[in-house]
């Protein structure tokens, strides 16, 4: 029978490293999409991720259960991206080339998919595209809150807990963000 978080934290905080692995793997998944949809790199989401369970780790038996451990993690996102932003501000990254991501990208592009499922698939990614490009002109608070409500589908009151904010806040951050970026997209897409 698997513990819940509560149970895995009084383990971890014991010293049972078993316990705060099983602890990660339970929101791993949605860590690293949430570092991704902010940093929309690889190399910066891995980077994000690892500081994020780094910071679990370190602050782990300060955890006093006052809010649900997956609210407490996403804040620690939250503030893992927009300190991560600030470290970055300034510096640009060009890449040298473009890696496969996909270990199995040829044996799926020798896959025959239909003229029209191509071309819905070239579109979608050309918008997909074109949104990121348009997040990096956002503040790093309209990214956060944009990426959390579209990208991973928190509520405006949950991720007011997770930025330590009013929901008010969170709907300027927000309503700002998406006019920026369907400014930028009505010049691409008129």
């Amino acid at each position: 029978m698997a513990l819940d978080d509560h149970e895995l934290i009084l383990e971890a905080c014991k010293g049972n490293m078993q316990a705060f692995e099983d602890l990660i793997f339970r929101y791993d998944e949605q860590v690293l999409s949430m570092a991704m949809s902010f940093a929309g790199n690889v190399d910066d989401s891995k980077d994000i991720y690892q500081e994020v369970f780094i910071r679990v780790y370190k602050s782990l038996p300060k955890f006093q259960f006052k809010s649900q451990f997956s609210t407490w993690l996403y804040r620690i996102v939250t503030n893992v991206c927009l300190t991560y932003h600030a470290r970055k501000k300034g510096k640009s990254f060009i890449p040298i080339d473009d890696e496969k991501t996909d270990e199995n990208e040829d044996e799926m592009s020798a896959i025959l998919i239909s003229d029209l499922e191509t071309d819905h698939l070239t579109i979608n990614n050309e918008i997909m595209a074109q949104i990121q490009l348009a997040m990096k002109s956002l503040s790093p608070q309209q990214k956060i809150v944009f990426s959390l409500r579209h990208y991973e589908g928190f509520k405006l009151r949950e991720i007011a807990q997770m930025m330590a904010c009013a929901e008010g806040t969170v709907k300027k951050y927000l309503f700002s963000a998406t006019e920026r970026i369907r400014g930028q997209l009505s010049t691409v897409y008129p």
